[in-house]
């Protein structure tokens, strides 16, 4: 099974999700470090509704200015145009797998599609 992830070395679940997938027998793994190749605003719309989630779900509040930008509020457009100028509000890590993708916090979460 081929497993994608967008991972921040930086980010402990990042690293425990990358973790996971390498421990998992028969998983050809993609990793891809989001920051240094930021996805297309295309790539994340695509990744949010595959999850079955809004790209506000994804947004990564944490350590970022994104309450004060007004993205916590925002509608999908503008939270989608934002994280593609600024890989940083992207939360992490996103995987997916033939069986979907998750936004894989908590870590346990990337058991659904695996």
């Amino acid at each position: 099974m081929k497993a994608t992830i967008w991972h921040n070395p930086s980010c402990s679940k990042s690293r425990a999700a990358l973790e996971r997938l390498r421990d998992t027998a028969g998983i050809e793994l993609e990793t891809i470090e989001y920051l240094k190749q930021p996805p297309t605003r295309e790539t994340l719309a695509g990744l949010y509704r595959d999850a079955g989630i809004p790209p506000r779900e994804g947004l990564r509040t944490s350590g970022t200015d994104a309450k004060a930008r007004g993205l916590t509020e925002a509608g999908d457009d503008a939270v989608l145009d934002a994280m593609a100028a600024d890989p940083k509000l992207i939360e992490r890590p996103l995987v997916r797998t033939e069986k979907g993708v998750r936004l894989c916090r908590p870590t346990e979460r990337i058991e659904e599609i695996l």
